[in-house]
């Protein structure tokens, strides 16, 4: 298709001498577009937006370019930083370019109330497990919305630099939050998200059933100035300080670094740096916000219909399985959990067993909170404007 343009553009070039300068330089502009979208993206391609890094190559590696060899269709990857503003801008202007986005929980709520993203008919959108029991049952727990299809499950924990942190390792969440025995910044997530949960958990408010009791104390106003109220003494502490971070691969950027002690981040993003890389990084599972991560379908996107068939391949029982050769997350179908536990050690290098890595692990899972979704969605938005309020402020 690139070379007909090319070549129509080029004999109207030739053949028509009247064309002024005006024209000739369009002509150029468009022939250089067009060679731009060709070295860029297939225009047929089904475009996948993720967050970058290891996790997206996990994605790639594990089930995109496996389906994308099964199916004949071409995959291609786009990072981004979260949240729903870019796909609402290409709505508006009617552009939309992208296919299949992975999201949060309540971006997948907001997104799908919105009419952004396809609705699934779960059961007949999504293959069964190898032994043939239905998607929808094969999943760890039902989706947060008629938009959403699991991809792993993830966790929200913390980090130190072992070379550089002392003796005395942290190894509760009050630790993070302790500047006194551990001068020195702290990196953080740019948006309230998690912050507030730790917090809290730090301030001694135990967590109960999956987080209930954190999340019952957020819903007050009172909880909700304890939390901010934290966060905001360890950022102005003269011992402290916040760096905000928006990137996942950049917590362990920051420890590496020096810029901070201590960094909260994504568990497989630190598995990737100390197991995947070799750096001398530490994990703290203790209070870890054990969370999930969705995938949808944008309506309206250049590639429905082929989108929904890559979507469907890659969160199968194998495409899900795939992707934990190469991080640390735990897969949401149970029968893919089955196939990394008996094809141990699963991960690329053919040593490391995943099992023990995930955050699902026994060993992970004493002291952890299940972010709610529900809470996001229903307050993010005032929450958010708080939270922006209070960093300005810092």
């Amino acid at each position: 298709m690139i070379d007909s343009i090319e070549l129509i553009c080029y004999n109207i070039m030739i053949t028509n001498n009247f064309i002024g300068g005006i024209m000739k330089n369009f002509i150029k502009a468009l022939l250089l577009l067009f060679f731009a979208v060709s070295v860029t993206t297939s225009s047929w391609a089904v475009v996948v937006v993720s967050w970058g890094g290891a996790y997206t190559e996990s994605q790639k590696l594990g089930y995109g370019d496996p389906a994308a060899k099964k199916l004949g269709i071409p995959i291609d990857w786009v990072d981004y930083s979260g949240g729903l503003s870019e796909v609402k801008a290409q709505k508006a202007a009617g552009a939309i370019t992208w296919d299949i986005i992975d999201l949060y929980a309540m971006d997948t709520i907001i997104g799908c109330d919105e009419g952004l993203f396809v609705e699934f008919d779960f059961d007949k959108d999504f293959p069964p497990a190898p032994d043939g029991t239905p998607a929808s049952q094969d999943m760890f727990t039902t989706m947060p919305s008629k938009c959403a299809v699991g991809n792993i499950l993830y966790s929200w924990t913390y980090a130190y630099h072992d070379e550089k942190i002392g003796s005395k390792k942290p190894k509760k969440i009050k630790d993070f939050f302790n500047t006194k025995k551990w001068p020195g910044k702290r990196g953080i997530y740019k948006s309230a998200m998690h912050n507030l949960e730790i917090a809290l958990a730090a301030d001694g408010v135990k967590p109960g059933k999956g987080g209930s009791k954190i999340y019952e104390i957020l819903e007050t106003d009172a909880g909700l100035d304890r939390a901010f109220n934290k966060i905001k003494e360890l950022c102005t502490d003269p011992k402290g300080g916040c760096v905000f971070w928006s990137a996942g691969a950049k917590p362990p950027e920051l420890l590496m670094q020096g810029e901070v002690v201590m960094a909260t981040g994504w568990n497989g993003r630190f598995f990737n740096a100390e197991i995947g890389e070799g750096a001398p990084l530490k994990q703290v599972w203790d209070a870890q916000g054990l969370d999930y991560q969705y995938m949808s379908v944008i309506k309206g996107g250049p590639n429905e219909a082929d989108a929904m068939k890559a979507i469907a391949e890659m969160t199968s029982t194998e495409g899900l399985a795939g992707s934990a050769k190469y991080i640390a997350y735990a897969p949401w179908r149970k029968s893919s959990l089955k196939i990394i536990e008996a094809g141990e050690p699963w991960y690329k290098d053919g040593k490391t067993n995943m099992m023990e890595q995930m955050p699902t692990h026994p060993n992970n899972t004493k002291n952890y909170f299940l972010v709610d979704p529900i809470f996001w969605a229903d307050n993010s938005t005032e929450i958010g404007e708080r939270w922006e309020a209070m960093k300005a402020g810092l």
